[in-house]
């Protein structure tokens, strides 16, 4: 969902307002907010994603397939919020309205719904087995390697902690992996021992959903890191500032609207922020 964040600045003797908008690529801690974190999502983005999606892309074109993508982001945006208001003890309507990543509130689709249903298939076999939910649809921090991003949700089953991402898609790619190894190395994750990409809405299967398990593949995360370093290092988090008032009797001079320069992305504030998992990167 869309997200603001608004402060009073000054600058040359005057006063602005400030509005920040990281939208999904940056996360912005409120005790940091001069140090954003890049998205795991947008870090894990960076791995090559295979032939599979290549042979996708170039069966779709690129205009179909970012149409493809947007409304799957859409429905996706949707679905984890409703889950979310599952697990918190509500009881769904389908013509409940829930908001997409956009903040745009609309009632669910079928094939929203659809997705509900088997979500919750899936949640009731798995309680069959003694699973308990312990937390979910959080944002979770790595301050070492400076990232972070939202875990879907966290539950024990048996003796085990599993780390379950939710996907509204049909396909699971090389990044969705690498996801999970970035979150299960985050704060408060250090009990994770199990990790699991759930596919609901799934078309392959009667049950509709498919359950996945992947391994901690810290290398990958590591080779992500290193291409996101080389292509989005200098990238910042859009930040405007605007005049606190407007008249026709006063130019507003040099306060004119302008792009300000977002943080750095690293711990100590440098623009290079990128610290594989097991050395450190040299400052240059």
């Amino acid at each position: 969902m869309k997200i603001e964040f608004k402060e009073i600045v000054e600058k040359d003797g005057k006063k602005f307002l400030r509005v920040t908008t990281p939208g999904e690529r940056w996360y912005i801690d409120q005790d940091q907010k001069d140090k954003p974190f890049p998205s795991v999502t947008w870090i894990a983005g960076c791995y090559p994603k295979g032939i599979g999606f290549y042979r996708w892309l170039a069966n779709h074109g690129w205009e179909e397939s970012q149409a493809i993508k947007e409304a799957a982001a859409e429905k996706g945006g949707r679905v984890h919020r409703a889950i979310d208001a599952l697990f918190g003890g509500a009881e769904l309507q389908i013509t409940d309205k829930f908001p997409d990543n956009d903040g745009v509130e609309a009632e669910f689709t079928l094939e929203e719904w659809e997705c509900l249903m088997s979500f919750r298939d899936w949640w009731m076999t798995l309680k069959e087995q003694g699973a308990v939910s312990i937390e979910g649809e959080k944002t979770i921090f790595n301050r070492s390697l400076w990232y972070a991003g939202t875990m879907d949700r966290k539950v024990r089953i048996g003796e085990d902690v599993w780390i379950f991402d939710f996907k509204t898609g049909q396909n699971v790619w090389p990044e969705h992996e690498i996801q999970l190894t970035a979150y299960k190395h985050c704060e408060g994750n250090e009990d994770c021992t199990r990790l699991g990409i759930v596919q609901i809405g799934y078309r392959a299967n009667k049950r509709g959903w498919k359950q996945t398990e992947v391994v901690d593949q810290p290398e990958l995360l590591n080779a992500a890191y290193t291409i996101w370093v080389k292509e989005n290092s200098t990238k910042v988090v859009p930040e405007k500032d605007y005049p606190l008032s407007l008249s026709l009797t006063e130019p507003v001079g040099a306060g004119d609207p302008a792009i300000a320069v977002g943080g750095g992305v690293s711990g100590d504030g440098t623009p290079a922020p990128i610290i594989p998992l097991k050395t450190r990167r040299k400052k240059q």
